[in-house]
């Protein structure tokens, strides 16, 4: 019986035009409304403002029917952040908070490549739906591997800078610092998280021979996306067994 899946395109510019704004507005919208209420009202109205950016992001994922893992997760981080910012009417203590959870987040993304259980991986469905197939595979394994152990790395570099920045200068220099190692590194490493997922795909051992023959057979990755290849291969491949 003939296995039928049904895979949008993957392309390195779609997926960035499409989910790249979205990271861009979870990372740093919150903390651009905290400065915005803090420096014309003050540390409540940023703390309020911060959060309300965080909920907004969440529900809006949410009336769109996608996972919004990572808003969900910033709001449940703001209002944790919320909570002992407004308890400690310290501004540098609510500016902590994240940095500290970015360097555990980097422990994490490093832990779970240790684990075998890539945390990129989980990032990646936000945006693109693999196939169950696709995630069990050695292939998706070291290639998220890789992209996990370097935005691990990335995540507890930066958070120490921060952290220092933090400690030794004002709260304007920690967001500048905040800004310049956030919004730019990140789409950096988006980008080549994304070529690399792609790349890595086509030169594997266990995807690559397949992609290439039906290259020559006259598809191309352009024409005929990726994940449909995988789909199609992942479809004979059921038949066989």
């Amino acid at each position: 019986m003939e296995t039928t899946f049904e895979i949008p395109p993957v392309r390195v510019r779609d997926i960035l035009l499409g989910s790249g704004p979205r990271f861009a507005r979870d990372a740093m919208g919150p903390m651009l409304a905290f400065y915005v209420g803090w420096r014309i009202v003050g540390l409540a109205a940023g703390i309020v403002l911060a959060t309300v950016a965080a909920a907004a992001a969440s529900e809006w994922e949410r009336r769109h029917d996608r996972s919004g893992f990572m808003a969900r997760m910033g709001l449940v981080l703001a209002l944790f952040q919320a909570v002992l910012g407004l308890a400690s009417g310290s501004e540098r203590l609510y500016l902590a908070q994240p940095v500290i959870i970015n360097g555990l987040y980097g422990l994490a993304f490093v832990g779970s490549v240790l684990m075998r259980r890539p945390l990129a991986g989980a990032f990646a469905d936000e945006m693109y739906p693999f196939p169950d197939f696709v995630r069990q595979s050695v292939t998706f394994r070291q290639v998220f591997g890789r992209i996990s152990l370097m935005w691990g790395v990335y995540l507890l570099a930066r958070s120490a800078l921060r952290l220092a920045t933090l400690q030794s200068a004002s709260v304007e220099a920690f967001l500048g610092v905040n800004f310049l190692t956030g919004m730019p590194l990140t789409a950096l490493l988006l980008a080549g998280s994304i070529w690399y997922g792609v790349r890595g795909f086509r030169e594997s051992e266990e995807w690559g021979p397949a992609i290439k023959m039906m290259e020559e057979a006259g598809y191309s990755l352009d024409a005929d996306p990726l994940g449909q290849q995988l789909a199609v291969v992942g479809g004979v491949a059921e038949q066989e067994l």
